[in-house]
């Protein structure tokens, strides 16, 4: 293990070992947590979807962050797209039983909230499934552009109010590695199950746990750009 190895994991603790060591702190989070769950949204995956960045670095070129990784600028657009994140969750968790319910199956709509049980897990998959197919590819292709704004502008904080050329980088992707790996593997492999399991959660875990696969989506991002 080198000294930044040990540095990012002390980083790691100091951020996180307040909300253990601490029940003041933690009855501090689940207060603001449901009083604000967007503003909680965007500091969850701001923070936890950034060092999963760091960490894909760290696999894909040996380093936590260099001059042009841009750290400030990825956490503000991770935060951001945190909200989208729990608004799509919301969306998804109370429309798809809905529609469940129209074609047919009763009380879709409690059983989700209710106790654990083979139609719960049913929904919750039935709810991952809807969510994946139709949110992630655009919520990935998204984050890509963005990804190599960030890049294109050197890490700078100017990135934040510099204009995205979008059909530069549009047109730029690696679609091939997208299509491939990241749609066609990591969608139906990793996250059906993965969101499947959020959506088995208390609703107060659900975005916290997505924010943690943050950390995974970084290392699955390390390996797409291995494949390179």
């Amino acid at each position: 293990m080198k000294k930044n190895d040990i540095l990012f994991l002390l980083l790691v603790v100091m951020i996180f070992l307040p909300f253990f060591a601490s029940d003041t702190v933690y009855e501090w989070y689940k207060s603001f947590n449901a009083s604000h769950g967007m503003v909680m949204s965007f500091l969850k995956f701001a923070i936890l979807s950034t060092l999963g960045e760091m960490i894909g670095l760290r696999i894909s070129a040996g380093v936590y962050t260099h001059k042009t990784f841009g750290i400030i600028p990825r956490m503000v657009v991770w935060g951001f797209l945190g909200m989208g994140i729990n608004m799509a969750m919301i969306v998804f968790s109370k429309g798809v039983p809905l529609f469940m319910e129209y074609m047919g199956m009763e009380d879709a709509s409690h059983i989700i909230n209710g106790e654990f049980g083979v139609s719960k897990v049913i929904i919750a998959l039935a709810i991952s499934v809807a969510m994946n197919t139709i949110f992630a590819p655009v919520f990935m292709t998204f984050h890509k552009i963005t990804d190599t704004h960030i890049g294109n502008c050197k890490g700078s904080v100017r990135t934040l109010i510099t204009p995205i050329p979008m059909t530069r980088i549009i047109t730029g992707l690696n679609w091939a590695v997208l299509w491939s790996f990241v749609f066609k593997r990591t969608i139906p492999l990793f996250w059906y199950p993965a969101h499947t399991i959020t959506f088995l959660l208390p609703l107060e875990m659900r975005v916290l746990f997505a924010a943690f696969l943050g950390i995974v989506l970084g290392v699955l991002l390390a390996v797409a750009a291995l494949k390179k």
